[in-house]
């Protein structure tokens, strides 16, 4: 195969995949906020203060500037994560096998990452009903980036 199909490929991928991430972004960010209504708890705060640690942030000028990084991290984050998906697609996974390969690795490395940063503590201290809800938003984000991929594609690779 000549190079130009594949980066075409590649291409289409990776743009279904940056809109699918958004997508996907838009239905976890959903079901965290009312996830966190009704229990009554802060929206977490762990990816924006792993992204301060990582650019040397040491504190913003006021809460409302930090939020805004927040918001910034949570959205770029789960775009990112979409370019994931569609670089699998394009390298030729079927929607069954990319599914659980992009799900191990983005929620994998946050449980990984997260912790190694000292943000939050490592999973096997979160109990059991922490993880169940960590789980169920992410597996919101994957099944809406699953299915914006799968429509945006038609249910192809491209």
């Amino acid at each position: 195969m000549t190079p130009a199909p594949v980066l075409r490929r590649t291409a289409q991928g990776i743009g279904a995949g940056v809109v699918a991430g958004l997508i996907g972004t838009a239905a976890m960010t959903v079901s965290s906020a009312v996830e966190a209504r009704v229990r009554g708890r802060q929206a977490s705060t762990a990816p924006a203060k792993a992204a301060e640690r990582v650019l040397g942030i040491d504190r913003f000028a006021t809460t409302s500037a930090e939020n805004r990084f927040s918001t910034l991290v949570h959205w770029g984050y789960g775009t990112g994560w979409g370019v994931a998906r569609g670089v699998l697609g394009a390298a030729g996974l079927s929607p069954t096998a990319a599914a659980p390969v992009h799900f191990a690795a983005m929620w994998g490395g946050a449980a990984v990452m997260l912790p190694s940063l000292g943000v939050a503590p490592p999973i096997t201290r979160w109990g059991s009903e922490e993880v169940a809800i960590d789980v169920f938003h992410h597996l919101v984000y994957e099944v809406g980036t699953g299915l914006a991929y799968a429509l945006l594609t038609n249910g192809r690779n491209p």
